[in-house]
């Protein structure tokens, strides 16, 4: 097999969105100003019914925004759950606040209640809720903590939807509960323009404030715009077609990241909790414009994942690997679809250098990108102890538009040969 079966390598580009980049190459006048801007944010409107949309160059860009538009206190802490990502707590450090890192549950990866109001203070302003790989957490409950909390004045509810764009909670979409809420379209998010994110609210006053973020922060470079649009081809051109032949693909993506030809997801200063030069910017025009592609293909892509992640259920039942669990009341696009097995780093490393299947690694660690400085983003190991367990026995499986049922086929077989069931795990 040449090309690997992948969970993030270029995983929601198809044909389309690669001539489209080919095509924006070219026409650099396009790159910074234009209306794919305002129709994004317009499509994010009506598609979530809020009052007001505001794109920014990323997730991070936008989460900062909110932050500022709230006009904390310094030092105002914000709560958010551990099994996360480096690039939802930056921010939170860059607006010079305190990240909380509150514990997850084991069942769904998200939010634990009971670790949220033990530590809960009077210094406690935010409390940011993940939806951890499209499956929503319980917002009744949460809502409920948030609206009668003691102590705290005024606190502000987030919804970091990074992971979450069309899932729903009792038939309200995610993004749609909070004060405030913000997405990605990174290169491995639900749609992706390589970089890109939107920030979204009801309230008048925040929404004042991120228009007038999003005019100060100004565009990115015409030479940062020009990685993202190389991104798509080239990966579809010449990093996976050449993957695993003599390692070309690997050594030509490895040498355009170090050269600087390629972005990488994360910059190695936010691995220490700085913050690189190209955030907090706002959506170039070109990136708007790959974003409304891949949101025009919306439906299409989630209804896939759950399929695949149908498929994933019914072949994986009855082996040792432990399934997420179903809610009737939350609807999961399944970004990703994530088991738990008590050899679970190890069954990613022979998947990869042994089938050529690149199965996730995303929280591998508490605290993702694994080479994170954990003490420079202010967390202390054994604080959060499910978060910490779950890193070591939760691999995830890919869902994307490109993984076909055959592709899903080759890496169930593997699972459930090589660590299905007992005899194969003494």
């Amino acid at each position: 097999m040449l090309k690997p079966i992948s969970i993030s390598l270029n995983p929601n580009v198809e044909k389309d969105d690669v001539r489209l980049a080919l095509k924006l190459i070219f026409q650099p006048w396009k790159w910074k100003n234009g209306q794919g801007i305002k129709k994004i944010e317009k499509e994010f409107r009506e598609y979530l019914g809020v009052k007001y949309a505001v794109s920014f160059n990323s997730g991070r860009s936008a989460l900062t925004a909110i932050l500022r538009a709230l006009n904390l206190p310094q030092n105002s802490e914000v709560l958010l759950q551990a099994y996360t990502c480096v690039a939802a707590v930056n921010p939170v450090l860059w607006e010079g606040l305190k990240p909380v890192y509150v514990d997850c549950q084991e069942t769904d990866f998200n939010l634990n209640i009971n670790d949220f109001k033990a530590k809960l203070g009077p210094n406690s302003r935010v409390l940011m809720v993940q939806h951890t790989f499209g499956l929503p957490a319980d917002m009744d409950e949460i809502t409920a903590i948030v609206r009668d909390s003691r102590g705290t004045p005024d606190l502000v509810l987030i919804e970091d939807c990074a992971h979450s764009l069309g899932a729903e909670y009792k038939g309200q979409k995610t993004g749609t509960f909070g004060k405030a809420a913000f997405f990605s379209f990174g290169r491995d998010k639900v749609i992706s323009s390589v970089y890109g994110g939107m920030a979204v609210t009801n309230d008048d006053q925040i929404a004042e404030s991120l228009h007038k973020l999003q005019k100060d922060f100004g565009s990115p470079s015409y030479y940062w715009i020009f990685q993202q649009l190389l991104h798509p081809i080239l990966m579809s051109c010449i990093i996976l077609p050449f993957y695993n032949i003599l390692d070309l693909g690997k050594i030509f993506l490895v040498l355009s990241q170090w050269f600087g030809i390629l972005s990488k997801a994360v910059h190695w200063k936010e691995k220490i909790g700085k913050k690189p030069n190209y955030f907090s910017k706002n959506l170039p025009n070109a990136l708007a414009v790959l974003a409304l592609n891949q949101f025009g293909k919306l439906e299409r892509f989630n209804k896939h994942r759950q399929e695949i992640a149908e498929f994933y259920y019914k072949e994986l039942a009855g082996t040792l690997f432990n399934l997420p669990p179903k809610f009737p009341d939350r609807k999961n696009i399944f970004m990703r679809f994530t088991v738990k097995h008590s050899k679970a780093h190890k069954i990613i490393y022979e998947a990869r250098y042994k089938k050529n299947i690149i199965v996730g690694d995303w929280y591998i660690t508490p605290i993702i990108p694994h080479d994170t400085n954990l003490k420079s983003i202010g967390y202390e190991m054994n604080s959060c102890l499910v978060a910490e367990k779950l890193s070591k026995t939760t691999l995830n499986l890919p869902t994307h538009i490109n993984i076909s049922l055959k592709e899903a086929r080759v890496i169930v077989d593997f699972l459930k040969k090589q660590y299905g069931n007992k005899r194969n795990n003494k």
